[in-house]
């Protein structure tokens, strides 16, 4: 697993994560912590096969954040118990000798919520997705850029790179 010094190189150096708050708030000993940029609910249902040939991925409704004051740099979201979809600030740019993986931040576990997420596949370029889950019955608030998962990094040999329909997620050309 990398540490906070070879992950902080390879940001300033190759680009492995842009569109981060600060660096140094989100840069942890053993990950990076990625932020929360939009919020989702589903408004349809999806469809799976085993080729991929009849998926369907709902895009959902964003939820507008809501500012306590005018004067406010940033507004919060109020999310009731029930399951989201969180589209990240940062734009995560594998290379093909990494994977990644993402746990729920412990402040949010804490607070009745978790994620779920998928693996970060060598050669993935783009803004990221996931899960959250919110379990308290009485809800929870994030505010814009509230730091949700911590990225861990993983060596592996060169591989075959992703080159799935997520490839340059979030590009704004590409949405």
């Amino acid at each position: 697993m990398l540490n906070k010094e070879q992950i902080k190189k390879l940001i300033r150096e190759d680009g492995l994560i842009t569109g981060y708050v600060d660096l140094d708030v989100q840069l942890t000993p053993n990950g990076f912590d990625l932020t929360a940029g939009e919020i989702f609910v589903w408004t349809e249902g999806g469809s799976l096969d085993f080729s991929n040939s009849e998926r369907i991925v709902p895009q959902g409704q964003e939820i507008a954040p809501q500012k306590k004051d005018p004067q406010d740099r940033f507004g919060w979201w109020y999310l009731q118990k029930g399951v989201y979809k969180v589209r990240t600030n940062e734009k995560v740019n594998m290379p093909a000798t990494l994977t990644a993986l993402a746990f729920s931040r412990t402040s949010l576990l804490r607070m009745g919520a978790f994620t779920q997420n998928g693996v970060w596949d060598a050669g993935f370029k783009g803004k990221s997705e996931f899960i959250l889950v919110v379990e308290n019955e009485h809800g929870i608030s994030l505010k814009e850029n509230a730091r949700l998962i911590q990225l861990i990094f993983l060596p592996i040999a060169e591989t075959e790179q992703y080159n799935g329909i997520y490839q340059n997620f979030g590009d704004r050309n590409e949405q």
